[in-house]
Parts: structure tokens; C-alpha cells; sequence
């Protein structure tokens, strides 16, 4: 991975070309930042500029070969552990050694993907990625043997904050007394969940969302977009280049979420003093409460967004709405109005009660089906 390669960040990769030059490598950094800022594309670019030797601000000059083993991501001495569930080939105590080819493969598709992106390669259904002490264990047992090329050895932990209790206390433990030349590198876009005694322990990075610009750049210069196009989805990306190339390929999972949203809010406006109504809420949440959890508490997620421009669109702030429904007949401007400042803190608050009981197994089918009662009441208020 060449640092050319990554959008933006400049700031980031002087930092870092210049602390291995220095000769003053932290043992633990935290790179933290929101999907699509390039945080996992920068750790390899690290990592291989750290054990490769290479010189200059470049992943070049070093080792040849051990520069090209970094183009299929498979050098000895470089390791990830990224979060895994049970599937049918790995039908316990997942690892992330299990699912190392799947893994290859999605960094050579797209290093800026995200984790829903990853969950579904997995196929994780009604289950919930985690990092567990059986990955914690193969840290230690990998990390207690010698680099094969006699130099560092570098650990990415992407999605860092997807570790269990007992996988954070027993990598606490090496991390307090790291082995000699090795480098972690653990990466998440929600610094707040990892354990305060591991932050404590690593240098943090942070990663800005990128700039319209840099991507609209990117849009055009990789994908031979048109400028005008290639701005408008820039604006549309909101900082995240995942993003931008799902809206360029069509492959935009929001579209669903929109029209799961639409007809929610739809049935929610009937349902005030109709009691038959709401056995349209019940039957949405049934339908919503058949998909996978991971896929609940991203689309809980995107909820938030659309009630959040909704907002920004009643207050006049016109710039910073973003989102262009592609759902028949619904159009932000007519919804907006029922979006305000004496219901807003109260939506935001049932829908991040809502992620939190998904998330610790409560039955989605009685989750959803509160909130839409809940969200009849507050969608009306005044």
C-alpha cells in the first residue's frame, strides 16, 4: 500500500514517515476515525513502510521484496485481528486466522470499506461480530515468536472496539509489557467503547472525514467521472470515500434503509387516533425484526441521519443537507416541518435505546414495535 494511494491525511502520513525515521515508534498507537477516512489503508501503509525500510515520505526505496509481498497483503511479520462470527465452515470459537483469505480479498477490493461491508461477506445473519479471547490468545502465541524477517512485527486491530471484555483484558496484559519490536496498531471509529485502560496505552491518531474536494479529485482521476458529478457526490459522501464509490456504483445500501424509513414515518402519521394503523408499525417492525441484528442497528443509524437533515432542512441550513430521497412521492422539504426542537432530543434518544437493547440481544420484534408507538407520539408533537 503506497501512501500516494491514500486520500487526503497528509498531516497523518508525515507523522508517521517521520517517527520511523526518527527512530521514536510507539508500541501502541490508535488510529480513530469515521468509515471511509482511510484509517485501515494508512495502518498498512505504516506497516509496510516500517518493515520494509523503506525511505522518503514514499513506500519506496527499501526492501523489493518485501515491498511486494504488501501488494497481496500476506508478509510474515505483518498480522490482523478483525472482528468474526460463527459461520458454516467455522461452527465455533471463531478466529480471525479462520477467515484470513476473505479478509485478503476485501482489502484488494476496497481498503476503505467498511464494517457492515465486511459483516456481509461473512454472512452474519442474526449474529453480532465481535473480537473474542481466542483471537486475544493467537496475539499473544504470534507475538511470542520471532520476526520472520529478523525486524518488527506489526499488529493491526481493526475495529478495536469490537473486543469482548476478555479479549481487552488479556490484550491489556501485552500491552503493558509489549515484546521487543513490536508495533499495534488498533484502529475503530468509536474510541469511547474501547476500555480507558487501553486508550491509555496508545498514542492517538485522529482522522478527519475527508474534504468534498480531495474526494471529487479521487472521483475523476480514478474513476473518470465528470467534475459536476463528480462534486455532487462528493457533497453526498459526507467525508466518507466508502461511500462515494457506492453512490458512483449504484450499489448504495441506504436505498432500502429509505424506504424502510419511509413507510415507518408513513404508517407512524396514520396511526394517530387510528388504532388500526398501527397494526401496519406492528407489521413493519415484524418485517424489520426478520434481518439480521448488524443490519438493525445500521439502519437504527441511518434513521438518525434522515431525522437529523430533516432538522437542518426546517431550520434553514440548506447547505449541509446532504440527502436526496430516492423514494417515490416522499420529499424531505414536506417532511421536515414535523422535525424539531421540542421532539428532536426525544427521537434521537428512543433510537440510540433502541441500537443499545439490539445490540445486547434484547427481541427486536417488541424493541421496534415500542419505538414505532413511541415515534407516533413524538412525530406530532409541536
Amino acid at each position: 500500500m503506497q501512501f500516494r494511494q491514500i486520500l487526503g491525511q497528509e498531516h497523518i502520513k508525515n507523522h508517521l514517515t517521520r517517527s520511523v525515521q526518527l527512530g521514536r515508534i510507539p508500541h501502541a498507537q490508535l488510529f480513530v476515525g469515521p468509515e471511509g477516512s482511510g484509517t485501515l489503508a494508512m495502518a498498512i501503509a505504516y506497516a509496510q513502510y516500517l518493515l520494509c525500510y523503506n525511505t522518503g515520505n514514499e513506500n519506496t526505496g527499501g526492501n523489493d521484496a518485501c515491498n511486494l509481498k504488501f501488494q497481496h497483503f500476506a508478509h510474515p511479520d505483518l498480522h490482523f485481528i478483525y472482528p468474526t462470527v460463527t459461520t458454516e465452515d467455522v461452527k465455533s470459537k471463531p478466529k480471525s486466522i479462520d477467515f484470513i483469505q476473505d479478509w485478503r480479498s476485501f482489502l484488494n477490493e476496497n481498503c476503505y470499506g467498511g464494517l457492515f461491508d465486511w459483516f456481509k461477506i461473512l454472512g452474519v445473519e442474526n449474529k453480532q461480530g465481535e473480537i473474542r479471547v481466542d483471537d486475544a490468545q493467537e496475539i499473544v502465541k504470534t507475538l511470542s515468536l520471532k520476526a520472520y524477517e529478523g525486524g518488527y512485527k506489526v499488529m493491526i486491530i481493526w475495529m478495536a472496539d469490537k473486543m469482548n471484555i476478555a479479549a481487552s483484558n488479556k490484550l491489556l496484559k501485552i500491552l503493558e509489557e509489549p515484546t521487543d519490536k513490536t508495533v499495534f496498531i488498533l484502529i475503530t471509529e468509536k474510541e469511547e467503547d474501547l476500555i480507558q485502560t487501553i486508550r491509555s496505552r496508545c498514542q492517538v491518531l485522529d482522522f478527519n472525514g475527508l474534504p468534498e474536494n480531495i474526494i471529487a479529485e479521487a472521483l475523476i482521476e480514478r474513476q473518470q467521472l465528470d467534475p459536476k458529478v463528480a462534486a455532487k457526490i462528493a457533497h453526498q459522501a459526507q467525508g466518507n470515500y466508502n461511500k462515494a464509490l457506492k453512490l458512483l456504483s449504484d450499489d448504495n445500501e441506504d436505498l432500502p434503509f429509505e424506504q424502510w424509513f419511509v413507510l415507518w414515518v408513513r404508517a407512524a402519521f396514520k396511526a394517530k387516533g387510528n388504532a388500526a394503523a398501527i397494526q401496519e408499525l406492528i407489521a413493519w417492525s415484524e418485517e424489520i425484526a426478520k434481518l439480521g441484528r448488524e443490519t438493525q442497528k445500521k439502519f437504527l443509524s441511518f434513521c438518525i441521519e434522515m431525522f437529523r437533515q430533516a432538522l437542518l432542512l426546517n431550520y434553514q441550513a440548506t447547505s449541509l443537507v446532504y440527502l436526496e430521497p430516492k423514494v417515490e412521492k416522499f420529499k424531505l422539504e414536506n417532511f421536515a416541518p414535523f422535525v424539531n426542537g421540542n421532539n428532536i432530543l426525544s427521537i434521537y434518544q428512543e433510537l440510540n435505546d433502541a441500537m443499545y437493547h439490539i445490540e445486547r440481544n434484547g427481541n427486536a420484534k417488541i424493541i421496534l414495535t415500542d419505538l414505532s408507538i413511541k415515534l407516533t407520539r413524538l412525530i406530532h408533537k409541536k
